[in-house]
């Protein structure tokens, strides 16, 4: 099996079974780190990420993985997303704004048991880049290392934002749960919760 980067390089210089092969491999990826943060749209979200990865082939570090540079593009792709849609002059601004703060509303989470209903919820009004860094996390299996190469942070700054992010989301949880039994459903086992919620490759 080729590489992530044999395919890219294979695509760049014109071949289009590599491009379609590479965008199979790494399409429910993407396609779930849209999908809890956008309503509508996420094909062509997905498409502008593979499509950067070929114009941004030059800057690609060789030392990082092929992951962290298409993440960092889908961040990258997300941000102008929200930029284009903010209701405020100002930019986006994903270290201080939410996902809800736009008024944005995936359609899966309506489907989605109470309790991972309640922590998509909560995960929905954090800071888009405290809940980009859960998500890749927990859903994604990123080490600290590889989230630093993502976010553009030190390895200690992820630590941090990591377990900042957390805790904001156990405030977010405990703030939402509309009875002490669906707090202590979620708050026993977060973590669990967390992974749980992680979306399947079901694209309704």
């Amino acid at each position: 099996m080729q590489s992530d980067l044999e395919l890219l390089d294979r695509w760049r210089a014109g071949d289009e079974d590599a491009g379609n092969a590479l965008f199979d491999r790494h399409f429910e990826a993407l396609y779930r780190f849209f999908r809890n943060k956008v309503g509508d749209g996420i094909d062509d979200l997905v498409q502008q990420t593979m499509l950067g990865c070929v114009s941004g082939r030059e800057r690609f570090r060789e030392d990082a993985s092929f992951r962290t540079y298409l993440f960092a593009i889908a961040r990258n792709v997300l941000f102008k997303h929200f930029d284009r849609r903010s209701r405020d002059a100002d930019r986006f601004d994903p270290e201080q704004q939410s996902v809800a703060d736009l008024g944005e509303s995936p359609s899966h989470i309506a489907a989605a048991r109470a309790e991972q209903r309640l922590l998509a919820l909560a995960l929905r009004q954090l800071p888009l880049d405290d809940q980009i860094a859960l998500e890749l996390y927990y859903w994604e299996e990123m080490t600290a290392v590889e989230l630093a190469q993502t976010l553009g942070l030190t390895e200690p700054a992820v630590r941090s934002r990591l377990r900042r992010a957390l805790e904001r989301l156990r405030e977010r949880v405990a703030a939402a749960a509309d009875s002490p039994a669906a707090l202590e459903s979620v708050s026993l086992d977060l973590d669990r919760w967390a992974a749980a919620l992680r979306p399947t490759g079901d694209h309704d």
